[in-house]
């Protein structure tokens, strides 16, 4: 699209000898607010904290452009230049080889674009981004916000006092909860106290399971008030709402929105991998804003800075039934991947296996490659015909870990896809080639804390089948050590 610069406005004109790209203007104009403009609350509600592009408004040109004249739309610029290298104002992409050029028909020349975030729709230097800038949308508060009556475990009102305190100071706080711990119950407190100020709260994480898992249970928290839920294909994607739950992706349509933000799973993939997803974040909230991490492992680098006291941080130690984490043991097996091409598995493991199968006991084996998970499920199968094996790209996943709810499976074979989000009552827990660089010490934390998680069966056994201890399986066995001393100093473990 292309601007002409006149009365102090920009308009859009197909007139390229007087007109030019959005990116080539220095300084976008932005009118004075005019309060006597009748502005549209349909385009209010749609573009409040938002960054959208023109195709994503389904309002005419000529509506967008007198909102913008009278100074409820403001214009950005999708791609800035610095010092002549493009940049994406929306997920931040500064990488040459992640920029690609196209005749465009819109601006008439050739005109750059960011590939890192096509998926959300096309970014180009022609492409300007709309926010809003007037007044947010009321919304107006039921006398109980909170419809949650459940009662926190000591270590949890602990934490949930420091969430409230973070809300309400606008600052920053790491939540560091074993798994298991109820991260989420510890959040309602904060969020309550958020949404009775007026605050916009939003609930971010890595995966769209873990939004579909979490979205139920906060329409049940907060019952009478309105809850956006946002993943790729959402029905919810233009819905304002005071309470939003999304995917880390889906940030990237919001700019200054959030009075807080609660980023969930702060460790996992790919948030930790994708820094446009980290700058997402940022953007999403507002200048004076409060941000809360949860994670149960948190990396190398954040758990210094908690041990130096840069970084705020309250600890859950403990779950909620007051026994300990099940510690992971240690089993050499041998050149296990050899004994695999030979169509066989090692005594030892066979041995692990046999005795849940006997004893009715379900399990968990975590393989590191998929090639060795399939490689090894004909053998199992030759022990009980129904286990079964799942991994990322397998379209019948979400039926085989019901099945396994359901305890159809007695053994189900998986990658490190089910290291967090699923919760099966009564398991037993092992990992095959606990060595290969895939098992960091974040994933076998994440792993062992699949067992004992119900207070019915608050004990699991984990264990760790290895051809050689890594740094990575001594370090997630010391953390899992260490919140479980923590957790008795603290009077939170029996």
């Amino acid at each position: 699209m292309r601007f002409l610069i006149r009365d102090n406005f920009i308009t859009p004109l197909k007139d390229n000898k007087n007109s030019l790209p959005i990116s080539q203007i220095r300084t976008i104009p932005q009118p004075a607010l005019n309060p006597d403009y009748a502005y549209n609350p349909n385009l209010q509600k749609l573009l409040t904290g938002k960054q959208l592009l023109l195709e994503d408004l389904p309002f005419p040109i000529k509506d967008i452009q007198e909102h913008y004249e009278n100074g409820y739309i403001t214009y950005r610029s999708g791609i800035e230049y610095r010092r002549n290298q493009p940049s994406c104002s929306r997920c931040g992409n500064k990488e040459e080889n992640w920029f690609a050029h196209f005749p465009c028909a819109r601006c008439g020349e050739l005109c750059v674009y960011c590939r890192k975030c096509l998926m959300m729709g096309r970014i180009s230097a022609c492409t300007p981004l709309l926010g809003w800038n007037g007044p947010a949308p009321e919304h107006h508060l039921p006398e109980t916000i909170l419809g949650w009556k459940g009662q926190l475990s000591p270590g949890q009102q602990t934490a949930s006092n420091r969430v409230v305190e973070t809300v309400r100071n606008m600052s920053e706080l790491l939540v560091w909860a074993v798994c298991g711990a109820g991260k989420t119950e510890v959040l309602f407190a904060g969020i309550e106290s958020a949404l009775a100020a007026k605050k916009r709260v939003c609930i971010a994480t890595p995966r769209t399971d873990v939004v579909l898992e979490l979205t139920p249970r906060l329409k049940a928290a907060f019952p009478r008030i309105s809850v956006a839920s946002l993943y790729g294909g959402s029905e919810d994607r233009h819905l304002y709402a005071p309470l939003t739950i999304a995917t880390t992706h889906q940030l990237m349509r919001f700019y200054h929105a959030f009075d807080t933000i609660i980023l969930d799973e702060v460790d996992a993939f790919p948030y930790t991998a994708e820094e446009s997803l980290q700058y997402a974040a940022i953007q999403a909230r507002k200048p004076e804003s409060a941000m809360i991490y949860l994670t149960a492992t948190p990396n190398e680098r954040w758990q210094r800075e908690c041990r130096t006291g840069k970084r705020a941080f309250v600890t859950i130690p403990a779950r909620f039934h007051r026994h300990p984490l099940p510690m992971p043991g240690f089993k050499w097996c041998g050149n296990w991947q050899k004994q695999l091409k030979k169509e066989k598995l090692p005594a030892i493991i066979l041995t692990w296996i046999k005795d849940r199968l006997e004893n009715k006991k379900q399990a968990l084996l975590f393989f590191p490659h998929i090639a060795l998970m399939e490689k090894a499920l004909p053998i199992l199968r030759t022990l009980v015909p129904e286990i079964e094996a799942v991994h990322a790209e397998d379209p019948d996943r979400k039926d085989k870990v019901q099945k396994m709810r359901n305890k159809e499976i007695p053994l189900l074979l998986t990658t490190t896809i089910l290291e967090r989000g699923v919760t099966f009552p009564n398991i037993d827990v092992a990992v095959v080639g606990a060595e290969d660089d895939i098992f960091t010490e974040s994933a076998l934390v994440q792993i062992a804390g699949r067992a004992g998680r119900s207070k019915d069966f608050p004990n699991g056994v984990v264990t760790f089948f290895h051809y050689g201890k890594t740094e990575a399986m001594l370090k997630a066995r010391r953390q899992i050590q260490t919140m479980n001393q923590e957790g008795v100093r603290r009077g939170l473990i029996d």
